[in-house]
């Protein structure tokens, strides 16, 4: 949990590296977290007979920013550009993939500062 109020906390940071750990745990809290308001919003949709999903969107657009932002700076912990993003299959394959060790063009190794 720590990991998912450290991105957070770095709302609009794009400079920088995030490791696996930070990047990885902040998706799958994500994930739990969409779920269980869409759940949610499914018991109240069915209570009340009301069509909104609002609290699910409102959550998911709160924390765009920092998705995007811990993207780009897993995308710097492999020493790729952030626009790598953009590129599905391959975005993937470097978020999964271990950070070049030592500093790179990106900054200093997340590793070596936690």
């Amino acid at each position: 949990m720590n990991w998912y109020i450290e991105v957070l906390k770095k709302y609009i940071q794009f400079s920088g590296r995030a490791h696996r750990r930070e990047f990885w745990t902040f998706y799958i809290i994500n994930v739990i977290i969409a779920v269980l308001l869409g759940v949610i919003e499914g018991f109240v949709r069915n209570t009340s007979g009301s069509n909104l999903s609002i609290i699910a969107s409102i959550y998911q657009l709160a924390v765009l920013l920092p998705s995007i932002a811990v993207g780009i700076r897993r995308m710097h912990d492999t020493n790729h550009s952030g626009w790598w993003l953009l590129v599905p299959v391959v975005n993937l394959v470097f978020a999964l993939s271990e950070g070049k060790s030592g500093d790179n063009r990106f900054g200093p190794d997340p590793k070596s500062i936690s």
